[in-house]
């Protein structure tokens, strides 16, 4: 399974029967590739959930988090929340990957003005701003769309998402809680990748956390973007090789040759027939979709043959997408030791995160990381998530929280998981050191010698 622990472990992942539960659809799709997930089901098309459906219905462009309206103490008397750790994904941003020919495949030019992205030497120097130009008479014009966006940029609606989203969780750690009283350096520790939109998703929490925030300065930790765990980006040969070995397998072939005519339509008609970051998964095209009908953008068309991506065609990816993530990070044999070698890093940062606080020594009360889809579904995967329902592609702004409560009546300290703002049955009520040693068993005792090992 994800690891080898005490029977106590072993009894709480048994229990663990409903980490994700069906929920009903605005989106969905039967795929005839019976080993495929049933359904894409959930919200691809805006930020706001319909009201017609569940608070936490899945949202791929703005997951559901913890907010005061829905949120609920653990029911235990005497408990007090003492700690806090928080990941999240970053908010929406414009597509991450290009068509060969991305401009004539734009029918709607990205724009960006409504965002000024600061960057600058801090005292003593000037708070620049910069803005993109995609000029017209560019010889490379064909390849990036028309507009003032550049490739994987934060956009206004991703920063006030973010904004949102900071404001809710303060209305539960700060409203509804009372364990945070102030937006302030000695409280919260805040780390993001070195990515600019995960730093741009911080500044805009920390604005929904304290509107005053605004006018002031906030420290944002990084690590070196050759070694950055987060993403993560620090070199692995040996999860490469592990990887690529149960990508070549029929569990994984199948699905790529059941579906072929859907790739073949859409390499015909998007110039990407032959590339193999293209025909080797759905990913690329899965970017590419969302971040266009998240903002309301159409779906690409060819203007030579004036055929369009349908609707359909989009659902069908977007399936194909949940299954893909779910196999490559949490089905797949040796899915584990994949996760174990990429990420291990961050999980051993967060094990010691909890340990520091068990032993006295933290002091932070939040811990609050941003960053990707590939950091949340490795998190997510690592902790349990996907013993009882198939894992989906991590959505915009999804989340983790991991809470400590004190009981004197219950003697000791325990965890409590939330996911988009859900507890996660298996993680409502575990002991501070049963955590820790669920999240150290997932991180090799040599995770260099073993990256590097042949």
């Amino acid at each position: 399974m994800f690891w080898s622990s005490t029977l106590v472990l072993s009894a709480l992942w048994s229990a663990h029967t409903a980490a994700q539960t069906q929920r009903p659809s605005v989106i969905g799709v039967i795929l005839t590739n019976q080993t495929l997930l049933a359904s894409a089901t959930g919200v691809y098309n805006t930020s706001q959930t319909p009201s017609n459906l569940p608070w936490n219905t899945y949202n791929y462009c703005n997951a559901p988090h913890v907010n005061a309206e829905h949120y609920t103490v653990p029911e235990i008397k005497d408990a007090k929340l003492v700690y806090l750790n928080t990941v999240i994904r970053h908010h929406k941003r414009t597509p991450d990957n290009l068509y060969p020919e991305e401009n004539s495949l734009n029918a709607i030019p990205w724009d960006c003005t409504d965002f000024e992205q600061f960057s600058y030497g801090g005292p003593g120097a000037a708070q620049v701003f910069h803005n993109t130009d995609i000029p017209a008479w560019h010889p490379f014009l064909s390849t990036i769309w028309n507009g003032t966006c550049d490739e994987g940029q934060l956009t206004r609606g991703g920063l006030e998402d973010a904004v949102t989203h900071g404001k809710d969780f303060w209305s539960v750690y700060s409203g509804k809680i009372g364990f945070l009283n102030s937006v302030n350096e000695k409280d919260i520790f805040l780390r993001t990748s070195v990515e600019t939109r995960t730093m741009q998703v911080a500044s805009g929490l920390l604005v929904g956390m304290d509107k005053s925030m605004a006018t002031k300065t906030f420290p944002v930790t990084t690590q070196p973007s050759p070694i950055d765990s987060i993403p993560p980006n620090y070199p692995c040969n040996k999860a490469s090789d592990v990887r690529n070995a149960y990508q070549s397998v029929p569990a994984w072939n199948d699905h790529l040759e059941q579906n072929i005519d859907l790739q073949n339509k859409l390499g015909e008609m998007l110039g990407t027939t032959g590339l193999s970051a293209w025909t080797s998964w759905y990913d690329h095209f899965f970017d590419t979709f969302t971040s266009r009908t998240c903002h309301g953008h159409p779906l690409p068309c060819n203007t030579t043959t004036g055929e369009c991506v349908s609707d359909q065609d989009a659902r069908t990816v977007f399936s194909i997408g949940d299954f893909e993530y779910n196999y490559i990070w949490s089905n797949a044999e040796n899915a584990t030791t994949y996760n174990q070698l990429t990420f291990g890093v961050f999980l051993q940062e967060l094990a010691m995160n909890f340990q520091l606080f068990r032993d006295g020594g933290e002091s932070y009360k939040l811990r609050f990381y941003v960053g990707h889809d590939g950091s949340m579904i490795r998190l997510i995967s690592a902790l349990g998530l996907g013993a009882a329902a198939p894992l989906r592609w991590p959505s915009l702004g999804s989340e983790l929280v991991m809470e400590v409560w004190e009981s004197k009546s219950q003697g000791g300290r325990f965890v409590r998981v939330l996911h988009d703002g859900t507890e996660v049955p298996a993680l409502k009520w575990v002991s501070l050191d049963s955590f820790i040693e669920l999240v150290m068993s997932q991180v090799p005792a040599d995770v260099f010698a073993e990256c590097n090992s042949a």
